[in-house]
């Protein structure tokens, strides 16, 4: 879970077909809006209708691939999951090491760090049931899945699913609340310790790969559901409204109170976020992405090896048997799992990353794929100048993206705008 996707932009970019159906301008709604530098800061027609859709965040969509997404107990179940170190090898670290809570559901530090230090930065938690991909690189589909990498991955938690599968055995609260979810946990006698296919550990993979097919099945099922347990918690972390919500809501209704919920700094940045940035090209509808993968030529952290990113994400997707397509998905020929179908893969993907939601961006630094950029104020400076820009392989890859040329002023008006998207904190009975 500690590698997922958080990598603010504003685009910068020239794209053909722009246009919006226009309407008529309300020269009242005009007036309302505070003034800036002694001039009032006005949205025409094509502007408040590009603003209407950036808001208000519905409630996620349904998860067909998991059944229990919505089932309460299985929330309830998830969360002590998620707070549990004890669901690591040596119990050293639990899903919230690394997801504080009082970071935002982020870690603060420019690579992850778990039982070791990982090579991606740590992605905040809030409105996860909004993305259809999952991680930097997209190798997930599905909340569910997403959570059952880090578990097993060696410098995450480090555990393995037969691990996992004895410590929820051997504690009653675990084992009575997953058997009133999911029924019966398979059999653990006769188990060793650790078994898992996916691992460096070549004794917890020859123990794997001598167990009978069925007892594998059965286990691997024990493990999807953990997945949707812990899914079922993390779609209830639903961020409320932030000022920018308030403000579209005052710019539809004709509420000059609620008007007031930005201020003109925050307003012009608005301003150029939808029109001259451009940034909503990337960064559109009301959780602020596309879900879609980009490359944005971003130095890479020295030291790290190269990254692939989608192009080997999406790979490592198909060939999951985790995958909205697969066994252990409670939909496995429904729309989720025929999206999987279209996506091809092609050699343009390479370091190529998912585009963040910006909802709570301000509270999530530092920024980029390995937390290259410690603040917003390096961020838009970048979007700005596109300094230290490199090109990450050979291949085609994004011809749209241009310097900003901003000046000090509007920085400091896009930085204000992305501070206004800062929410109150989820229920506090959530972050613990």
């Amino acid at each position: 879970m500690m590698e997922a996707a958080r990598e603010p932009g504003c685009g910068g970019a020239r794209a053909a077909g722009r246009g919006l159906v226009g309407g008529a301008v309300s020269l009242v709604l005009l007036w309302m809006l505070p003034p800036a530098h002694g001039q009032a800061v006005e949205f025409d027609a094509r502007e408040r209708k590009a603003i209407a859709r950036l808001s208000p965040l519905p409630p996620p969509p349904p998860s067909a691939t998991n059944r229990f997404a919505d089932d309460p107990a299985a929330a309830r179940f998830g969360q002590a999951l998620f707070f549990d170190p004890r669901l690591s090898v040596g119990e050293r670290v639990s899903c919230a090491t690394c997801h504080d809570p009082a970071l935002a559901f982020t870690d603060g530090k420019p690579l992850a760090v778990g039982l070791e230090t990982g090579t991606r930065n740590t992605p905040t938690l809030y409105n996860g049931g909004h993305q259809r991909w999952y991680f930097w690189d997209g190798r997930c589909d599905t909340l569910w899945s997403q959570t059952l990498g880090p578990l097993e991955r060696d410098v995450e938690m480090g555990s393995t699913r037969v691990g996992l599968l004895h410590r929820i055995a051997g504690d009653a609260g675990h084992r009575a609340a997953y058997e009133s979810i999911f029924g019966p946990l398979p059999a653990t006698d006769e188990l060793p310790p650790h078994a898992t296919p996916k691992t460096t550990n070549p004794y917890w993979l020859a123990a794997w790969e001598h167990l009978p097919a069925e007892r594998r099945d059965a286990i691997n099922r024990f493990f999807a559901n953990i997945g949707k347990a812990l899914a079922a918690y993390l779609r209830k972390l639903n961020t409320p409204p932030a000022p920018f919500d308030t403000f579209a809501t005052g710019l539809r209704d004709g509420d000059p109170d609620k008007l007031t919920a930005l201020s003109p700094a925050a307003q012009r940045g608005l301003k150029l976020f939808i029109g001259r940035g451009n940034c909503r090209l990337c960064h559109n509808g009301p959780n602020f992405s596309d879900g879609e993968f980009h490359s944005i030529f971003v130095p890479p952290r020295e030291g790290l090896a190269p990254d692939a990113g989608r192009y080997v994400g999406l790979a490592r997707l198909k060939s999951d048997p985790f995958n909205a397509a697969g066994a252990y998905s409670d939909a496995p020929d429904g729309a989720e799992a025929k999206l999987l179908g279209f996506v091809a893969n092609r050699t343009e993907n390479y370091g190529t990353y998912k585009t963040p939601s910006l909802r709570n961006v301000a509270r999530t630094a530092p920024y980029m794929h390995q937390g290259q950029f410690e603040s917003l104020e390096r961020v838009v400076h970048y979007y700005s100048t596109l300094e230290g820009a490199v090109q990450a392989g050979h291949h085609a890859q994004e011809t749209l993206l241009v310097p900003l040329n901003l000046t000090e002023q509007e920085q400091a008006d896009l930085i204000a705008f992305l501070r206004s998207l800062n929410s109150p904190d989820v229920d506090e009975a959530l972050r613990k």
